[in-house]
């Protein structure tokens, strides 16, 4: 035997609507948004060559008329990203690299739940040899607890004096992306 429940409405105890029906297949919530509250993504915009060390400069949030971020997005102070929020955030790194001889390149991403002492969480590796361009990407979940506590930063290792980590202005080259997952484990 089946049954059909048939509401317009449906109200918490306090007699508040919750979902409300329009009689065509419609439904509006005035329940909290459960899906993605944050999504943001940087890029370097000029190449870093022979450099090895934290990357500081030369980075910028996307800004291709087709982009958008949700909510109000990371901050970026020298390379050190925080968090809006606290939550279970997925961090991508796009690397590209160009090596004009054999050369291994590393890009790490670095995170701190101290404001201070920076840990590495992933490494993007890039090998070749004799003039090669390469692209890696690395993922890493970060727990963000406190918000002026749990910071990433971003660093190259290992580059030689002609291998240059790959940047441009007008498109994704080498790229930083965060997605908020969902609330902090």
């Amino acid at each position: 035997m089946s049954s059909i429940l048939k509401v317009d409405q449906l109200k918490d105890s306090g007699g508040n609507a919750i979902i409300t029906s329009n009689g065509s297949g419609t439904f509006t919530s005035s329940l909290p948004n459960t899906g993605i509250t944050m999504a943001d993504q940087f890029r370097l915009t000029a190449d870093l060559t022979g450099s090895n060390g934290d990357i500081t400069a030369n980075l910028e949030r996307v800004d291709d008329a087709s982009f958008s971020k949700i909510g109000t997005g990371m901050t970026n102070s020298s390379g050190i990203f925080s968090f809006p929020l606290t939550g279970l955030y997925q961090v991508i790194v796009n690397s590209n690299a160009f090596t004009p001889s054999q050369d291994n390149v590393y890009i790490f991403t670095r995170v701190t739940i101290n404001n201070s002492d920076y840990d590495a969480v992933a490494r993007a590796g890039l090998s070749a040899s004799n003039s090669y361009e390469n692209s890696a990407t690395s993922v890493s979940l970060v727990n963000v607890t406190n918000i002026s506590n749990v910071k990433v930063k971003f660093e190259t290792s290992s580059f030689n004096s002609n291998s240059a980590l790959q940047g441009h202005s007008d498109h994704n080259e080498t790229a930083f992306t965060f997605i908020r997952l969902g609330d902090s484990q």
